[in-house]
């Protein structure tokens, strides 16, 4: 029995020491201070945009976010490089500084990178912290060449007719007039706003381009005025072109100097054949010179005629050397029978 009382007053006395201790030292089973805890960060899964596109490089923007547990951590800087998949090698790089981040919180942060608008690259992303790599991150963009720079965009396009229970071509035409060897050709082509806000300030040219030869016939170019969205307008000129002849009439568009598309139909003019796309090429008897545009002058006469006027000779018409011989021997023969 003494036993079990002492072994009680021990266990009695321990725990009013405990007790005691409590009181006298307030906090003494709380969580270390905040300065002294260990710093945790992890990135979340970046988002990846194209935000400027240019002709030879586009620059990404990697938005992402790094969550932070624990304890300060201090001189946090995110580094980012794009490496190229085919040769390995860093195209570049770029850090950002976030600072000391505290707190349990998630820090949003933005970075971006310039690369050749070619190819594809692997981002790699690595977060140190005073020095020592705390969370690391990659992934790949390819397909970066399917990217439209700017400056290639617009809204207006060429219509197409994808609804329409007959096969419509984007550029039509219909003769105006055929005198002297010459058709007039009224051409048409339909233009649509897919955005949706207004567009325009494009011009369209339209050319006649002759099948065999690819001879540009003749062209004009029409400045289209502002669209609205969702609405097509309905451009129209005249070309001049030699009749008898297969063209393809071309139609190209184009917004502040820059191409943004293009379009191709038929004109068939050559009653002993038919044009049409993706067909072999067969020889014909093309004449250049039905596509020289005269003047009044006689400044493009035909070259041949020239040189058939050439070869007369300068002394007068019809007076060639067999003449002269001709002559000279009659006076000699005259001369002798004198003689005799």
């Amino acid at each position: 029995m003494r036993r079990e009382t002492l072994l009680g007053g021990a266990i009695g006395a321990v725990v009013l020491t405990m007790v005691v201790g409590l009181v006298a030292i307030p906090g003494a089973l709380a969580e270390p201070p905040e300065e002294l805890r260990e710093s945790r960060l992890e990135m979340q899964q970046p988002y990846v945009e194209a935000t400027a596109v240019g002709g030879e490089t586009v620059t990404l923007s990697l938005s992402a976010r790094l969550a932070h547990r624990g304890g300060p951590a201090d001189n946090v800087t995110v580094e980012t490089r794009a490496v190229d998949t085919e040769t390995g090698l860093v195209e570049t790089t770029e850090r950002l500084s976030l600072g000391t981040l505290d707190g349990d919180r998630d820090v949003p942060y933005t970075t971006n990178i310039t690369v050749e608008r070619a190819g594809s690259y692997r981002i790699e992303t690595e977060v140190y912290a005073d020095g020592r790599r705390a969370t690391t991150h990659s992934g790949t963009v390819s397909n970066l060449d399917a990217l439209v720079p700017a400056s290639a965009r617009s809204a207006v396009r060429f219509h197409e007719f994808d609804d329409a229970s007959a096969d419509l071509e984007a550029i039509s035409y219909r003769i105006v007039d055929v005198r002297d060897n010459e058709s007039r050709l009224n051409v048409t082509t339909y233009l649509t706003n897919t955005g949706d806000d207004a567009a325009g300030g494009v011009e369209v040219q339209l050319r006649a381009r002759q099948a065999e030869s690819n001879v540009i016939a003749d062209a004009d170019t029409v400045t289209v005025g502002e669209i609205r969205p969702g609405r097509t307008r309905t451009v129209s000129t005249e070309l001049a072109v030699p009749d008898g002849y297969d063209y393809w009439l071309d139609g190209i568009l184009s917004s502040d100097g820059v191409i943004v598309g293009t379009e191709r139909s038929v004109a068939d003019l050559d009653p002993t054949e038919t044009l049409r796309a993706n067909t072999t090429t067969r020889e014909t008897g093309f004449r250049s010179d039905d596509f020289v545009r005269r003047t009044e002058s006689g400044g493009d006469r035909d070259r041949s005629n020239e040189e058939s006027q050439l070869t007369t000779g300068g002394s007068g018409p019809g007076f060639t050397v067999g003449t002269g011989l001709a002559a000279l021997a009659l006076a000699a023969l005259v001369a002798i029978r004198r003689q005799i």
